[in-house]
C-alpha cells in the first residue's frame, strides 16, 4: 500500500543517485510513495523512496529506488545513465536516464532480453499512477 512521503527522503535519494528527480515524479511520490502505472500492455509496480520514519514506512520501501536501481546496475545491457523507478515483475525496468545531475523527465523502458531502452512518454506526469 502506497502513501505519502516527505519530499526530505526523496532529496536523500537524489543525493545517493546522483541525480534530480524532474519535479511531475516528485509531486507524484510525496502524494503517494509507490504505487503502479499501466503503460500499453504492462503493468508497472513503481519502486517507492526509501522512508525511515518509522517501522512501518521503512519495512514498506525497503525495496526502494536506490537498492534496485543498483541490483539493475549488475545486469548484462542495463544503461550507466538510468536509474530504475519501477518494474514489470519479468525483469523489465522503467527507467529515467540522467543529464548530468538531472534526470530527464521522459520515461523510458528497458529491456532486460535486448538490453534496448525504448521511449514511453515524455513526462513522467502524463502517466496515470494507481494507488499500491
Amino acid at each position: 500500500m502506497a502513501f505519502p512521503v516527505d519530499e526530505s527522503f526523496i532529496r536523500k535519494t537524489e543525493a545517493a543517485i546522483g541525480a534530480s528527480f524532474p519535479a511531475s515524479y516528485v509531486n507524484a511520490m510525496v502524494a503517494d510513495n509507490g504505487g503502479s502505472i499501466r503503460t500499453g500492455s504492462d503493468q508497472w509496480s513503481l519502486y517507492p523512496i526509501f522512508d525511515t520514519s518509522d517501522k512501518k514506512r521503512l519495512k514498506r520501501t525497503c525495496n526502494d529506488v536506490v537498492r534496485q536501481t543498483r541490483s539493475a546496475m549488475q545486469w548484462t545491457g542495463f544503461p550507466e545513465d538510468a536509474v530504475a523507478i519501477g518494474g514489470n515483475g519479468s525483469g523489465d525496468q522503467l527507467i529515467f536516464l540522467k543529464r548530468g545531475e538531472q534526470l530527464g523527465p521522459e520515461v523510458h523502458w528497458w529491456d532486460h532480453e535486448t538490453g534496448k531502452v525504448h521511449p514511453i512518454t515524455d513526462d513522467f506526469g502524463k502517466l496515470t499512477k494507481r494507488r499500491g
